[in-house]
């Protein structure tokens, strides 16, 4: 892995927290059995974009450094843990340091990312300043940003970041790139995200995971719960 160029950084939370939205449909154990299989599939997608430079992750969560490093990725212990725009924010300080090109963000629960979208995104990130948006299908959220240099704009993760980030751009008098990715898209936080990514069947290890679990009859019944008028599994975006 070089210095420089395009880094991947991947913010992982400690597994006691893991997904606690579905805690109505997934025990502990299952919650945090899925975190690490979602956080596996990343690194997979990860790994086959030959333009990146390499990947952190940011992490004080013993299990996932150790994922982490298995796959060749670097980590950055994230000691505060004062959630991921500041573990992104710390890696980006780092990178910034080291002279590398810019900075590609990615949360730890998009498990039907692929190589291609995301080289999609790093493709084209040369130019300086420069910033590259992918919104979250559900909430307008961001589910990856691109910056170079890496400290363009400032990191806000979380719900309508997407918007925080366009203007924050704009307010720099950078026309950010949008692309609406519809694999990267769908991150897994609630019982509706589950039903979307179960929708499609995939190869990843999530995928697998879920099925080994037997959730597909449990998550039914919680959504019949929620909408008793629904009859029909709620739909979101195309993997």
């Amino acid at each position: 892995m070089r210095g420089d160029g395009i880094w991947a950084v991947v913010p992982a939370k400690d597994l006691a927290l893991a997904k606690q939205r579905l805690a109505g449909v997934l025990t502990l154990e299952e919650r945090q059995g899925l975190a690490q299989c979602m956080l596996e599939d990343v690194l997979a997608a990860l790994a086959g974009v030959r333009d990146l430079a390499g990947t952190i992750v940011v992490t004080r969560e013993a299990t996932f450094a150790a994922t982490a490093q298995s796959s060749g990725a670097r980590v950055i212990a994230d000691l505060r843990h004062d959630g991921p725009s500041a573990a992104i924010t710390l890696a980006a300080t780092q990178l910034a340091e080291e002279g590398a090109t810019g900075m590609l963000a990615v949360p730890a629960d998009v498990p039907l990312a692929t190589a291609a979208e995301i080289g999609s995104i790093v493709s084209d990130c040369q130019a300086r300043p420069a910033v590259t948006l992918v919104p979250a299908l559900a909430d307008m959220g961001t589910n990856a940003i691109a910056l170079t240099p890496c400290d363009a704009i400032p990191i806000r993760f979380g719900q309508q970041s997407f918007f925080q980030h366009l203007e924050a751009a704009l307010e720099r008098g950078i026309a950010p790139r949008i692309l609406r990715l519809p694999a990267l898209g769908l991150d897994i936080d609630r019982p509706d995200d589950l039903a979307a990514f179960l929708a499609h069947r995939s190869e990843t290890r999530s995928h697998a995971f879920l099925e080994q679990c037997g959730i597909i009859e449990r998550l039914q019944e919680c959504l019949n719960t929620m909408r008793p008028s629904t009859r029909d599994v709620p739909h979101r975006g195309s993997g």
